[in-house]
């Protein structure tokens, strides 16, 4: 059993047709699923990612109408989105600038070049030049260059008090290997440590911030809900069930969500973890090539559709 990188991160919008200009207007990302939230159809549950939807290259959003998150600690701070190419980073920020985007210069962290910036609800998100390593599926439709979009998640930063619960279900439970550590750039007298599953890299990192100086973040836009990690199948995740109930983890058992298989547990810090299976997939419902076009709903949804609909604001 070895979880092999990062799935998804999951945030919060407060402004769903605002979230949908920026992800795929200024970022360039597909819209691969224009779904609902399945625990609560009121509110649209959005899935951007490369062309085919890949596992490891979607951040979804929750559209509900909260206020911003107040900022503090045990919860998901800085998302990586990974590009590669010589120059991109200079590209990005120039893009990034010209569209009104509070912008970082890019900088050297962890041995990686990045750009720092947030999306128009104060999302916290940064692009991670990976050194092209890895397989990337550039969508033919997006306004941003096939050599310049982003190519999928990662590396993604927790913030926890301290770190030894954490570190604990990371490397004990879950099996991920610590594998460094460096000054944390908000606060260079602390350190993020750095956690890697399967084959490594930036897409299947977690770096852990330990900042015991912070108050408990409130939920809101602008904020992470959670984060999912790759399981490569059914059997595999059935797996990561009696795993988690030996170490006496309490979790979600399975959940099926269509596209993929979800199990849910919290970390020590109270960050809500997932595990989810890379398949079936975003074209299990509808064709690839017009995806995210329509309103996608499970099957146990479908006969509810008109009602649904009339809840949800055009995109």
């Amino acid at each position: 059993m070895q979880l092999t990188g990062i799935h998804h991160v999951t945030a919060v919008s407060a402004d769903a047709p605002g979230n949908h200009a920026f992800y795929t207007g200024v970022l360039g990302m597909r819209l691969v699923k224009k779904t609902v939230n399945q625990d609560d159809v009121t509110a649209y549950h959005l899935f951007y990612a490369d062309k085919h939807g890949s596992p490891g290259t979607d951040l979804t959003f929750f559209d509900w109408p909260a206020p911003p998150e107040r900022r503090g600690g045990r919860t998901v701070t800085l998302t990586g989105l990974r590009v590669a190419g010589e120059g991109v980073l200079d590209w990005w920020r120039a893009h990034l600038a010209s569209a009104g985007v509070s912008v970082a210069e890019p900088t050297v962290r962890d041995g990686r070049g990045v750009l720092d910036f947030t999306d128009p609800e104060g999302q916290r998100l940064a692009l991670v030049d990976d050194g092209g390593t890895g397989p990337a599926h550039p969508w033919e439709k997006s306004p941003v260059p096939a050599e310049r979009q982003i190519r999928g998640l990662g590396p993604i930063t927790l913030t926890v008090p301290e770190l030894a619960p954490t570190a604990t279900v990371l490397t004990e439970v879950m099996g991920m290997r610590a594998v460094r550590d460096y000054p944390d750039p908000v606060s260079p007298n602390h350190r993020v440590h750095v956690f890697e599953m399967g084959e490594g890299g930036p897409g299947a990192e977690l770096h852990v911030a330990v900042r015991p100086d912070l108050t408990v973040a409130r939920p809101g836009a602008g904020g992470v809900h959670h984060i999912a990690f790759r399981a490569p199948d059914d059997r595999e995740h059935r797996a990561w069930v009696k795993r988690l109930a030996s170490f006496g983890v309490p979790n979600s058992g399975v959940v099926d969500r269509f596209y993929f298989r979800s199990l849910y547990f919290r970390e020590p810090g109270g960050i809500l973890f997932e595990i989810a299976t890379d398949g079936p997939g975003f074209a299990a419902d509808e064709p690839a090539e017009t995806m995210g076009t329509k309103l996608a709903l499970p099957p146990a949804f479908e006969p509810h559709r008109r009602d649904i609909e009339a809840g949800l604001k055009p995109l």
